[in-house]
């Protein structure tokens, strides 16, 4: 279609309640496209239903209104019009030749139903719309007009001009891509009826911790600007702009040119991807037979191949019918398979590439009963097209001492055979190995992942008991197996000297063997406190049980989260609560546990020979491991706070500490810096930051998701599956993430949907594969399964040829 004119079909949204059908010469309309940039035009509506002089908020708009179409290149330049009089709506001739409307009005029923008949004819035809602050009240009675605005204001929103903060989501829209992420500004801030987020494609946010929100606030997600493609044509809405100051401000100026700029066509913009219909959600296996593992096992972990193909493993864990085996005096105690599976999209069939015997198949009841070793991770070689080399981070079933109830970790390479789609057992080089104890549940981690210097980074939990500390610090020293302590982390997570509780980096050599790349956290050769302390595999340690993490190539930042403790609340003689945490990682450190958690809140430590009573506190700042299970260093780095960390009471708790730095803990004098999150039953799952491609298929997740960062939880009701933003100045020091959106409708959620999110990444066609776990602990199931998201939206709006001639 040429760029001069969108020719309208018939009218296919709602109509406006009671109002007759639209006056069939005006579906005739065509919404000009001048030839040139500068011959655009727009028009400034200002017309309100209340008597008297326009309001002084009118007249400072449109003058900015009006500078705006002078500003800027003169490809990008307009024409203004503004007008109070409604009858332009019924003047076809004369509203074709407008490429977007703005509505400066100050609310009420502003147009007769001929009136709005004309503007939806407009829309029709592929006509802008922009809607300013009040706005959002015109015509309050009209359904159509109400899809139009996207929202409208509840009545009881304050009024009272105050200064909050903008969260500037969207980076790449006209409106909001030269705005900062963090927008201080004056206004006056509208609370919506019903929150429009997911039905419109929400840019900006007001943070309402910034300010008082009144009864009926909108929560921490509260949308003040949005677009989305309606009805044929292009709608804008910002509720700000309530203040004469407003157009005065340079940047609220660039907000509205950007929004000018996509509603005239004079620039494209992508006002698709966060609506919820723009997503589809597939499920990929099928229900295992009965009996059998042989769609998917337990599910434990996913990668994708260049090729599309999904490898996914199960941990051990067989079907529900077969019995478990939890008697040590047997020599198969905890036997299963650890299976890998691979999911290929040409043909959309599952195939059991493999099974390792792995000591993870018991489950439930107990502590000292049920265990969480089995198949832990899977990567794939930078390389695979070539090699085929498959990593496996498990834990064999052949390696455990029922004596003493120790067992070998290791992380192994073995091949994929091109030809036969079978993983060749016989191939298996050993990497590296520790030894772990099996007495005692839990903490296992597993994940694992790839930076682009050919790095591997293995994430390991504690291999800690979860009991012994009241669901405080896991550093009771007293209770051991046969000499091996199994209730204090401060013996793995806190120890230099041993791999469990860490995340580990190595780097893959081709004979099957690794050496360490610089800049871990030790080298093994530290010659304090008389050397031989250290391993030099460490990157991270002080961390609990790291399920899953990832690498963004593109800045080779770590990314990870760790699931926390078991204390409901925050105790004033232990420490925090439960806090399950994800972090930025830019250069080794130390996190923390199970010394300090969250933002450096500190643990007690625990007495002997009775450690139920109190100690003084940990100092985050000089740790020291001085517990009789140490073989390590005694004073450790410093601890880096977390970015996100999340309580069942809420996001972020913070407390007044005293003048030594110590939290009170009190629940009552708790302030939430992270309103978005919300715990209880908790588990961390962390996610990939997403990268756009430009050269994957349409259903590629869409490229305003690029730089996000998916942080998520294994649970579903309050707890988090969210996208977000962190500063780079400061997330590598435990800065607060400075922007969050949800991605609940779009990951769906729910018994149905992907209850139990267990992994998640980006395949090489840009769309999302996630494993659900299933509905069942230590076992697969009829819901056990893997999924695959895609974008289904389309691309940027107005497609090229409808763009004004002259547009950049």
């Amino acid at each position: 279609m040429a760029a001069g004119a969108v020719i309208a079909g018939a009218l296919s949204a709602p109509s406006a309640s009671a109002r007759p059908a639209p006056d069939p010469a005006l579906t005739t309309m065509s919404v000009k496209s001048p030839p040139g940039g500068a011959n655009v035009r727009v028009l400034i509506f200002y017309g309100s239903a209340a008597d008297g002089p326009e309001a002084p908020v009118v007249n400072a708009g449109i003058e900015a209104v009006e500078k705006i179409g002078l500003s800027g290149s003169a490809a990008q330049r307009f024409k203004v019009e503004a007008t109070g009089d409604a009858s332009v709506f019924t003047n076809e001739t004369k509203l074709g030749r407008f490429n977007a409307i703005v509505f400066l009005t100050g609310g009420g029923d502003v147009l007769d139903p001929e009136q709005e008949a004309g503007l939806e004819a407009y829309m029709e035809a592929g006509g802008g719309f922009v809607g300013i602050h009040d706005a959002a009240r015109a015509e309050p009675y009209s359904d159509w007009f109400t899809g139009l605005i996207g929202a409208r204001p509840a009545s009881t929103s304050p009024t009272n001009i105050q200064r909050a903060t903008v969260e500037v989501g969207d980076r790449q829209h006209p409106a909001t891509k030269d705005l900062p992420v963090q927008w201080k500004r004056p206004d006056q801030w509208l609370n919506w009826v019903k929150n429009p987020s997911g039905d419109v494609h929400t840019v900006a946010r007001v943070r309402e911790s910034t300010y008082q929100p009144g009864e009926s606030k909108n929560g921490w997600d509260h949308p003040v600007s949005w677009c989305r493609d309606y009805d044929g044509g292009r709608s804008f809405y910002t509720g700000m702009g309530g203040t004469v100051s407003s157009y005065d401000e340079t940047e609220f100026r660039t907000h509205l040119r950007g929004a000018l700029l996509w509603t005239t066509r004079l620039a494209q913009a992508d006002c698709k991807a966060t609506i919820n219909a723009s997503y589809k959600a597939e499920r990929l296996t099928q229900p295992n037979q009965p009996g059998l593992n042989d769609q998917i096992g337990e599910p434990h972990g996913l990668v994708t191949a260049p090729d599309g193909r999904v490898l996914s493993i199960g941990r051990g864990g067989a079907d529900s019918s077969r019995p478990v085996i939890t008697d040590w005096n047997n020599p198969d105690v905890g036997k299963g398979k650890g299976e890998i599976h691979v999911y290929d999209p040409k043909t959309k069939k599952v195939t059991l590439a493999g099974e390792l015997t792995v000591f993870g198949n018991k489950g439930g009841g107990d502590e000292l009963i049920k265990v969480e070793e089995g198949l832990l991770g899977i990567e794939i070689d930078p390389r695979f097209e070539q090699n085929g080399w498959v990593y496996l981070h498990y834990t064999p079933h052949s390696q455990i001492n029922r004596d003493t109830r120790m067992a070998e970790r290791r992380v192994s390479r073995f091949t994929l055979d091109s030809a036969t789609g079978n993983l060749d057992l016989s191939s298996e080089k050993v990497l590296l190995k520790w030894p772990v104890q099996i007495h005692s549940c839990c903490h296992a981690g597993g994940g694992m992942a790839w930076d682009s210097k050919g790095n591997l980074y293995i994430a390991t939990g504690d291999n800690n008991s979860s009991r012994f500390s009241d669901g405080y610090s896991g550093n009771n020293p007293v209770p051991h197996y046969k000499g091996v302590s199994f209730a204090d982390a401060r013996r793995t997570a806190g120890n230099t000297n041993n791999l469990n509780g860490k995340i580990l980096r190595i780097h893959p050599e081709p004979d099957g063997t690794y050496t360490l790349p610089e800049g871990n956290l030790f080298t093994g050769e530290e010659t304090a406190e008389g050397g031989g302390k250290t391993r030099g595999e460490i990157y991270v340690m002080g961390v609990r049980n790291p399920a899953r993490i990832a690498v963004d190539k593109k800045t080779d930042t770590l990314y990870a989260g760790w699931v926390g403790p078991d204390a409901g609340a925050p105790s004033t003689t232990w420490g925090p609560a439960k806090y399950d945490t994800f972090a930025v990682i830019t250069k080794a450190g130390n996190r923390g546990w199970p010394y300090c958690m969250g933002n450096n809140q500190p643990y007690r430590d625990r007495n002997l020979p009775d450690p139920t009573k109190p100690l003084g506190w940990y100092d985050c700042d000089h740790p020291k491991n001085e517990s009789p299970n140490n073989d390590g260093l005694v004073n450790l780095p410093p601890v880096t706070g977390s970015n996100i960390w999340y309580s069942p009471q809420g996001g972020a708790p913070d407390y007044p500490r005293d003048a030594n730095g110590i939290p009170s803990y009190k629940q009552e004098e708790a302030t939430y810096l992270l309103p978005w999150l919300k715990g209880g039953g908790q588990a961390a799952m962390n996610g990939p930051v997403y990268r756009y491609d430009a050269t994957s298929p349409s259903d590629a997740w869409p490229s305003y998701w690029d730089g996000k960062w998916f942080v998520g939880d294994f649970y579903d009701a309050d707890q988090p599956r969210n996208a977000v933003l962190t500063d780079p100045k400061t997330q590598g020091d435990g800065g607060l993430p400075i922007h969050s959106e949800s991605l609940k409708k779009i990951v769906p959620i729910g018994n149905d949907g992907i209850k139990n999110l267990m992994d998640w990444k980006f395949g090489p066609d840009g769309a999302l594969y996630v494993l659900d776990y299933g509905r069942g602990f230590f076992t697969s199931d009829s819901k056990s399964a893997l999924w695959k998201v895609t974008y289904t939206g389309g691309g940027a709006t107005p497609t090229a040829d409808q763009l004004a001639r002259g547009a950049q």
